[in-house]
């Protein structure tokens, strides 16, 4: 089935639509299919997940999820990397983690991809911090740079050495 060829006029109607692979998005409207990771994508999503979940899990803190559909204002988004703070994910009675996330992620990471444009992965961000999102990171691996989205919608450029801002509570240093 072509997904893009159905055009649901709600987000309602998006969700119920089968999932596709890779995943697609609803923005304004739009279904918009995210690029197949590519290695080093795969790569650099894997090894943030893993580190942030060994450092952020075993107290509580906080927990990365890769490609996790997150449905709030008015969009379904999924973010390469969606960080939740322990106590926001979301659960069933049972404690088991829901599969809904109808919440904005706390810490929101998208690696650019080769046909990605910077325009359209910075608006998600720039959505997600205006929902609540604390930190977003945009990842550019081509150029080896990261923008810094805060909860004030304040976007910032870092390179090289420069350190990199976490959630609070969360310590990456020496990692």
């Amino acid at each position: 089935m072509n997904i893009a060829a159905i055009q649901p006029t709600t987000i309602e109607e998006f969700l119920q639509l089968p999932e596709t692979k890779p995943a697609s998005e609803f923005i304004h409207g739009q279904i918009i299919q995210k690029p197949m990771s590519q290695g080093e994508h795969s790569q650099l999503q894997i090894e943030l997940c893993e580190t942030i979940n060994q450092i952020t899990k075993p107290q509580k803190i906080a927990k990365a999820f890769p490609e996790l559909r997150c449905v709030f204002g008015g969009l379904a988004i999924v973010p390469d990397i969606a960080v939740f703070r322990w106590e926001r994910i979301p659960r069933l009675p049972s404690g088991r983690i829901a599969n809904r996330f109808e919440i904005h992620p706390d810490w929101f990471m998208e690696i650019l991809s080769l046909d990605q444009k910077y325009k359209q992965v910075l608006a998600k961000l720039l959505h997600c911090a205006e929902y609540g999102t604390e930190l977003g990171w945009l990842l550019d691996a081509e150029d080896e740079s990261i923008l810094v989205v805060d909860r004030d919608r304040r976007v910032k450029e870092l390179k090289n050495s420069d350190r990199l801002p976490v959630l609070t509570e969360v310590e990456l240093e020496g990692v």
